[in-house]
């Protein structure tokens, strides 16, 4: 699914360079559930911006699903992000004045499905998800746990085989957080590569296997960069 081969990432601020990852070699196959975890401003939404093509590396190679994506056209990225990648953020990320119907049928408009497949797309999602019943309520008269199941949906629409989670139950209570643990260990069960940036020791034990970030390299459990 990734394959990641020598990524460095930095960014310039004026005459100074913050280099956010170096040296990151990287493979997660097919139908993993990958924790990625680590202090603050070790490169963890770094990585993960690459490994969803909202970032391009500075140097190195990476491939998803075989594709050479560092090297890709904008347009080509857009494309990649809307079809083989959805994306669930620690702030939920909804459209505020639209319903949740139409915050999940973005994606699917994006891509140009017509209507009554668009229509026939959500309500699957939403049920799926246990809202079914809350079609047309606004992001303000859900709560936490529930707007966070609406992005789960959203990311879902078009398919994708890899979903990728940022802080996902940062801004929910432990309830509504082992709500979401539930959706995405069912996810990865029924096939999916889901890869989750975590400060939740709880979440981190669902997963398959973990990767430590320190200092913009990866290091395996004992501190130490891998080899």
């Amino acid at each position: 699914m990734i394959e990641m081969a020598e990524i460095k990432k930095v960014y310039n601020t004026g005459n100074v360079a913050f280099e956010a990852l170096r040296d990151i070699d990287l493979e997660i196959k097919d139908n993993e559930f990958i924790g990625i975890v680590g202090p603050s401003g070790s490169g963890k939404s770094t990585l993960m911006n690459l490994m969803g093509c909202l970032d391009t590396p500075t140097e190195g190679e990476y491939r998803l699903e075989g594709i050479r994506v560092d090297s890709l056209t904008p347009n080509q990225l857009a494309e990649i992000r809307n079809t083989k990648v959805g994306f669930v953020f620690q702030a939920f990320n909804l459209l505020p004045y639209a319903s949740t119907f139409e915050n999940v049928e973005l994606p699917l408009l994006f891509a140009g499905m017509r209507g009554r497949q668009r229509k026939s797309r959500v309500i699957e999602l939403l049920n799926r998800i246990g809202l079914g019943d809350k079609l047309a309520n606004k992001p303000t008269e859900l709560s936490g746990g529930e707007m966070q199941r609406v992005a789960i949906a959203r990311a879902l629409a078009n398919k994708p085989k890899l979903i990728l989670a940022d802080e996902p139950t940062g801004n929910l209570d432990t309830k509504s957080g082992a709500e979401i643990i539930k959706i995405f260990d069912e996810l990865w069960q029924t096939g999916h590569t889901v890869v989750v940036i975590t400060h939740d020791q709880n979440i981190a034990s669902h997963c398959q296997r973990i990767i430590r970030l320190k200092d913009g390299m990866i290091h395996n459990g004992n501190g130490h960069p891998l080899a």
